[in-house]
């Protein structure tokens, strides 16, 4: 089982930025992915970014060029600096992980591939 805990949200102006921080339990496995998911109100839960444990990146088209997603292994943490934030990235943001490789690079953006999840984290941009 995997714990994972997210802090940084806040409200900020547009254009502003903000660094959320996830926080997980475990930290020795060789191969896992994770990855940042939204959900607006009224809206379905959709993927943000990811990462796998080579460091392999991918993004939503919404946020390419605003957000970078990283990681600190060494403090199994997982960050997503977010910058130029807009009020459509309004929403509750979660982190997600699980253990193994993907198959496709773009599954890590779909929310049906995680089975470990954080408690969410609001950012409200206005």
């Amino acid at each position: 089982q995997v714990q994972l805990v997210e802090s940084g949200g806040g409200s900020v102006q547009t254009g502003g930025s903000l660094r959320l921080s996830c926080a997980a339990s475990e930290g020795a496995y060789r191969k896992y992915y994770m990855g940042w998911l939204r959900q607006a109100p009224g809206e379905e839960r959709q993927g943000v970014a990811a990462i796998e444990s080579d460091g392999t990146t991918d993004y939503a088209d919404s946020v390419k060029g605003r957000f970078t997603v990283s990681q600190d292994r060494g403090q199994n943490t997982l960050y997503l600096r977010m910058s130029a934030l807009k009020p459509e990235d309004t929403g509750m943001y979660y982190c997600a992980a699980d253990v193994g490789a993907l198959s496709d690079r773009c599954l890590g953006l779909s929310p049906d591939t995680y089975n470990y999840w954080g408690q969410g984290t609001q950012v409200t941009v206005s």
